[in-house]
């Protein structure tokens, strides 16, 4: 790959060339399942890590190793791993690193898996997990003083876009001895780069905005390179493995990275200001709106704001019952990241895992919606959210 520090450059350049096929343009899909040697010593040699190569596609694959080298180049990583899913790429991160007895601190705002991992696994292997308002930075740091293993963060948040600032929480794990490991999701190396703030790891569910297409599933880790092998080998003995496919797909999403953030990016910040304007809806959370709580932190350390943002109606459940299905250019979906707009309830969605009385615990009301914005056209995303507003 040539020499670059532009991002949309690398995204698309990164991981291609070495493992094609002579000539071709675009990296194949390599569906073996094993790779072949004549040669035993080679063989043994790229066995056992002494070497580069393949051996057996549960535990690196050609495909796989391209989008790896992507997200890599783009978070400025030493070295980065695959997964099958996001939620395989943070559940075998936290178990490779909190073993019986170790301490993790984390938000009240994580994704409703994450949150689950922590209230609900975590206590069965006697690890203790402790979870701070999100937006309250010196009970972070109070907390990681206490005495702490790990400090998982999630910013922007799902799904209430709270900020929390990477640079002084990662500082203050530091002088714990923690790991800091950062969920870069919402945000994508193209609006943040975490490793770069102090974090020592950053996952992506790939499944989103990387792959951007809603039509395949991924997982990714990225980050200092004993850290990552660490990962690396929990994962090949859980087998939570990317298979070849899919990982083709997401890295071909990723070649239009950039293009479809900045699209999303701007489109976003539109939408924001307009909802926050309406009268039948009582909070847009948006940290590119001056008046969110996170924007000067986010200011700070995010080129963009991101396509996500959450809104809440001035009103209870019922209310987003009767406005949803009135949304014509949206998909009424479970997940985000996509080149069509995606929106639903966090009961449906990112926190279907909890109960209502959790949610609420977690500070996310029933009336919220998670509004996913795609790459149409913003003044048909506005038109189809007047139409909708006007109808309740």
């Amino acid at each position: 790959m040539p020499a670059t520090n532009k991002k949309g450059t690398s995204a698309v350049w990164a991981g291609e060339g070495d493992l094609n096929v002579k000539g071709a343009v675009t990296s194949p899909i390599a569906n073996s399942v094993a790779f072949s040697y004549t040669d035993l010593d080679e063989w043994h040699q790229v066995a056992t890590g002494k070497s580069d190569g393949f051996i057996y596609s549960r535990n690196t694959n050609p495909t796989v190793a391209v989008l790896e080298e992507k997200i890599r180049v783009l978070e400025g990583a030493e070295a980065a791993t695959a997964f099958s899913t996001g939620m395989a790429a943070i559940s075998n991160t936290l178990f490779t690193f909190l073993t019986a007895g170790k301490r993790v601190v984390s938000l009240k705002d994580t994704y409703g898996g994450t949150s689950k991992i922590f209230l609900d696994f975590l206590p069965h292997y006697n690890v203790s997990a402790h979870l701070c308002d999100t937006t309250h930075h010196e009970e972070i740091e109070a907390e990681v003083a206490k005495g702490c293993d790990l400090l998982y963060l999630e910013t922007p948040t799902n799904p209430t876009l709270k900020i929390v600032d990477i640079k002084r929480l990662a500082a203050a794990a530091k002088k714990a001895g923690a790991l800091v490991v950062v969920d870069n999701t919402f945000a994508t190396p193209i609006n943040q780069n975490p490793l770069q703030l102090g974090a020592d790891l950053v996952i992506h569910s790939a499944t989103k905005f990387l792959c951007g297409h809603s039509d395949a599933m991924g997982g990714l880790l990225a980050g200092k390179k004993e850290l990552v092998q660490k990962v690396f080998h929990f994962r090949e003995i859980n087998g939570a493995s990317l298979q070849a496919e899919p990982a083709y797909m997401i890295a071909r999403g990723m070649k239009t990275l950039e293009l479809r953030i900045e699209r999303q990016n701007a489109s976003a910040l539109t939408i924001a200001r307009y909802l926050k304007a309406h009268p039948k809806v009582k909070d847009v959370f948006y940290p590119g709106l001056e008046t969110h709580q996170g924007h000067e932190i986010a200011k700070s350390q995010m080129s963009g704001f991101g396509g996500m943002m959450s809104f809440a109606l001035d009103g209870g459940y019922d209310l987003v019952e009767k406005f949803l299905p009135k949304l014509t250019l949206v998909h009424l979906a479970a997940s985000l990241g996509s080149v069509s707009t995606l929106a639903g309830p966090p009961r449906t969605t990112s926190h279907v895992e909890l109960t209502e009385a959790q949610r609420r615990l977690l500070g996310i009301p029933e009336s919220l919606i998670r509004y996913s914005v795609g790459i149409e056209n913003v003044e048909d995303l506005l038109g189809d959210l007047e139409r909708a507003l006007a109808g309740i």
